[in-house]
């Protein structure tokens, strides 16, 4: 779901993507800021804004409240989302109903269903709660705050909750896990309507990185461990120097001196996913990297992200993105190089 182009008398001109972000009173502002900071900056070559991003509230114009000492002034009604390619609805404190019984209020219920069937829709940490009470996540899978999983769960059972990543793409609807969780959630629908370059570039003007490795699972609190224990930091650096090569868990293991079941068990108490688990993502990425920017052949693309044969690559890349290897890159390729 890129820019949209629209035709005219003298050029053919790009519609950016429209980005409208519901502010609900209790609001927490870092959050409402993410998208604003994310889709604000992504221009095709020309310079032109790839998205617009548009604030709007359940009410006419006015103030919103916050969680914090200061109210937002939001200059758009529901009437926004009437108009939106993708709605985003950040995290709220105050949502009464949504949180007690899994209900919509008959503003929220009324604004949401202005939204256009097909609309792409994205929840920030509790935001979830609105699209689960509206119904969007019903037999879907979906994250929120580790913390309210469990809470999560029980009100809405239809849901397949999973705490232990920091976001969920299911296609027309995401969810991501708490506050920090919703920049990795809006920087993969960047990479998914523009590539990784694009989204690896807002990265770096935000100065934060592209890709988080790991869940949820390395947040949640646990015991201090001991400052004399080693980490994994030392095994993931040294293989992803090496992705290209056949990496066992044992020689992982050896670059920090552990035994192979304690290597596992600090590496998933750091990272939140296994090893294998982790170098698959890894090379997943490396192969959109080489698809995206390169003229290698797919067999090629295939060794030097460490799939071995293009056809382990394109079994990991349906998994992953749903797509083939060549599909992805000729959406990608030719977006790429429009957008930059």
């Amino acid at each position: 779901m890129a820019a949209v182009a629209e035709s005219s008398e003298n050029s053919e001109a790009v519609r950016p993507h429209r980005v409208v972000v519901l502010a609900l009173d209790g609001l927490l502002p870092f959050e409402l800021g993410i998208p604003h900071r994310i889709f604000g900056r992504p221009k095709d070559e020309q310079g032109r804004p790839l998205y617009e991003v548009v604030t709007c509230s359940v009410r006419p114009p006015g103030p919103v409240e916050t969680d914090a000492d200061f109210a937002i002034h939001v200059t758009h009604g529901p009437e926004a989302l009437a108009e939106a390619d993708t709605v985003i609805i950040p995290a709220s404190y105050e949502l009464g109903p949504v949180f007690e019984e899994g209900r919509l209020t008959d503003d929220l219920a009324a604004a949401l269903a202005r939204i256009r069937p097909g609309t792409r829709l994205a929840a920030i940490c509790t935001g979830g709660y609105v699209l689960a009470a509206a119904g969007y996540l019903d037999g879907r899978p979906a994250t929120t705050h580790w913390a309210e999983a469990d809470r999560f769960q029980k009100l809405f059972p239809r849901i397949e909750v999973d705490a232990d990543v920091l976001f969920i793409d299911d296609g027309d609807v995401l969810t991501s896990a708490g506050v920090a969780a919703g920049i990795d959630l809006c920087l993969h629908m960047v990479r998914r309507d523009f590539g990784t370059a694009v989204a690896n570039d807002v990265a770096r003007r935000t100065v934060v990185p592209p890709h988080r490795d790991g869940g949820q699972a390395q947040y949640i609190e646990r015991p201090v461990p001991d400052p004399l224990v080693a980490t994994t930091t030392a095994a993931r650096a040294w293989a992803l120097g090496r992705l290209h090569e056949p990496i066992q868990l044992r020689d992982m293991a050896g670059q920090e001196s552990m035994s192979v079941r304690t290597f596992t068990r600090r590496f998933r108490e750091e990272v939140g996913i296994s090893p294998g688990q982790w170098l698959t993502q890894q090379r997943v990425e490396r192969a959109r990297h080489l698809l995206e920017t390169t003229d290698l052949s797919i067999d090629q693309v295939a060794r030097e992200s460490g799939f071995g044969t293009a056809q382990s690559m394109r079994q990991h890349l349906q998994q992953a993105l749903g797509v083939t290897p060549t599909a992805y890159r000729r959406t990608f390729r030719a977006t790429v190089s429009s957008a930059l």
